[in-house]
Formats: C-alpha cells, sequence, structure tokens
C-alpha cells in the first residue's frame, strides 16, 4: 500500500504522521510546491518511528512523480481560511489549485482513490472528480467525519460522558448548512432528547455548524488540523482494512433523498473500494428540508466553476 498525502500544512503533515503511526502504508509520500518543507517533516516523521516503534517509510517530495502507483491519494492542499471568511470565499482560488493537483495524481496513479481534505469541500471533491475522471465511488470528501466529531465532542462536554458511547451523524454541505440529525443522535442507545432540554440541543446543533469558525477565531492566522487529519485518516483506514465502517462522507448523490448528482455528505459505507454503498435513512420532514436545501447551496457553487473546468 502506498499512500500521497498533497499538501505539507498542519492538516497534511498530520495526517502523514497518523498514518505512518497506525502502519496502513509501506510507503507514505508528503508532497508540496514549497521546497525543503515536504522533505524535511517526512524526514523529521520517518525518524521518530524508531521511538514510536512502525517501519513505514515516509518520504517528501516537490515532484508528483514520486506519487506514482499510489493507492490512496489525500489531498488537503489549498488556501485556508482566515477570520471572516467563508468557505466559499475559498471557492475559485482552491478549485484551481485542486484542478491542478488532480490532474498531476492521475497522471502519474491509474486509479487511486482520492480523499478530499480542501474547502469548500464539497465542491472541491466534485472538482476533483471531474477533473479525475475516476469513478465516483473512487473520490471522496471527509467532511461528515470531523462535523460528526465535533458534534460528539460537545454532546459529551455537555453531559460529562464518554464521546465512545455518543453514536451521532452529521450530513449535508460542510459548511454552515450542515445538518446534524437530532432524532439519530443517542448516547448508548438513550435518545439525546431525552438527557438534554430542546434549548441546549439547539445551542449544540448552532456550535457544531460553527465549529470550524471557532477554531480559526482562536488561532488568528490558522485553521483547525488535529481534528481533520485523525477524520481523514479514519476514512483511509477503513478503505485499507476493509473494514465496511458506516460514516458520514461526501460521495456523489444520485437519487437519495431526492438529492441528483450532488456532492453531498451521507451515510456511506466505506471499504477497500471507496464508498460501497449509500445509506438513505428516514429523516424528519425539516431535516430533509435542510438537507436538500444544503444539496442545492454545493450544486449552486459547483455550477459557478463550469467554465473553470471546462478549460
Amino acid at each position: 500500500m502506498k499512500i500521497t498525502v498533497v499538501g505539507a500544512g498542519n492538516v497534511g503533515a498530520t495526517a502523514a504522521l497518523r498514518i505512518a503511526e497506525k502502519q496502513l502504508a509501506k510507503e507514505v509520500v508528503l508532497i508540496d510546491i514549497v521546497e525543503g518543507i515536504p522533505q524535511g517533516k517526512a524526514l523529521d516523521m520517518y525518524e521518530s518511528g524508531a521511538v514510536g516503534l512502525f517501519d513505514t517509510h515516509v518520504s517528501g517530495s516537490n515532484d508528483f512523480k514520486d506519487s506514482a502507483d499510489s493507492d490512496i491519494v489525500l489531498i488537503t492542499a489549498g488556501l485556508a481560511r482566515k477570520p471572516g471568511m467563508t468557505r466559499e470565499d475559498l471557492l475559485n482560488k482552491n478549485a484551481t489549485i485542486i484542478k491542478d493537483v488532480t490532474t498531476q495524481v492521475v497522471k502519474y496513479s491509474a486509479n487511486p482513490i482520492i480523499v478530499m481534505v480542501s474547502n469548500p469541500l464539497d465542491v472541491m471533491t466534485f472538482v476533483a472528480w471531474k477533473t479525475s475522471g475516476l469513478p465516483k465511488e473512487r473520490v471522496i470528501g471527509m467532511a461528515g467525519v470531523l462535523d460528526t466529531a465535533r458534534y460528539k465532542s460537545f454532546i459529551a462536554e455537555a453531559l460529562d460522558v464518554s464521546m465512545q458511547d455518543i453514536s451521532a451523524l452529521v450530513l449535508g454541505g460542510h459548511g454552515d448548512s450542515m445538518v446534524p440529525i437530532v432524532n439519530y443522535t443517542n448516547i448508548a442507545g438513550i435518545p439525546l432528547t431525552e438527557l438534554l432540554p430542546q434549548e441546549t440541543i439547539d445551542a449544540l446543533v448552532e456550535r457544531t455548524r460553527n465549529g470550524g469558525i471557532e477554531i480559526v477565531n482562536h488561532l488568528k492566522t490558522g485553521s483547525a488540523f488535529y481534528a481533520p487529519a485523525a477524520s481523514a485518516v479514519e476514512m483511509i483506514e477503513a478503505i485499507v482494512k476493509d473494514r465496511k465502517r458506516v460514516l458520514p462522507c461526501t460521495t456523489l448523490v444520485e437519487g437519495q433523498y431526492g438529492i441528483d448528482n450532488v456532492y453531498c455528505g451521507v451515510p456511506v459505507k466505506l471499504g477497500k473500494e471507496g464508498v460501497e454503498q449509500i445509506f438513505e435513512i428516514n429523516l424528519s420532514v425539516s431535516e430533509l428540508e435542510a438537507l436538500q436545501a444544503s444539496a442545492a447551496l454545493v450544486d449552486e457553487n459547483c455550477k459557478s466553476l463550469e467554465a473553470l473546468l471546462a478549460s
């Protein structure tokens, strides 16, 4: 197994280290346009193997030739959000970056699985799919896993319980329109609505929607990276080990939930072939409407890029 991570910033470097520590690949390649950064970070990671007790070979490069024959490519490249900037503000600049990166990826790897982390997440996953020509099940976005992790952590904090006992789903686009599914949220089988008043639940939902910008506002000059990296690696582990995990991921939705031909966060089964199944669960009227509205926003942003993708 060979895994390439594109982008040696905080998310990419953290993810590459977690992949190596979990020994999910024999070889990890870290690629970035800045000379010396991927090489230095990769060497530092590889040297940590003697202490962390892993034998994964980690290398860095500025040349996509070194990504050749990758089984999985994790894309984290692009501009990070700054305070006051929405994910949609990043749209055109990051779309150009992702188009160029994806072109290089498929030039050297014939049939990789692409896991997208770059924002705006759902739109960038669409850009990678359209550019790559890969089957839809092999181009996947990370967002739902991260959004659900944030939702779970806020619930655990509010109830003073273990995160391990919380089951939850956050669907839709990775942004302000994301849809935490309260009706499917439970703690060891106990519905969340039996443990917290609606007012508190509403506040948790709103905090989840603003989870990314809350961190951006604290950091001032950066954005989240520990939780995004961990979320991406959870997906990669499911693929590498063919674990058939059921996770909320961004995939091409074709008719499910009344959504047609839009990359959007829904529950999927992840295995060695990528997205192996989309689960269509029963949502309340308000949740379904919110999910469809979220998908419509993603679709609108994707259509605004038609000229760029056609060039």
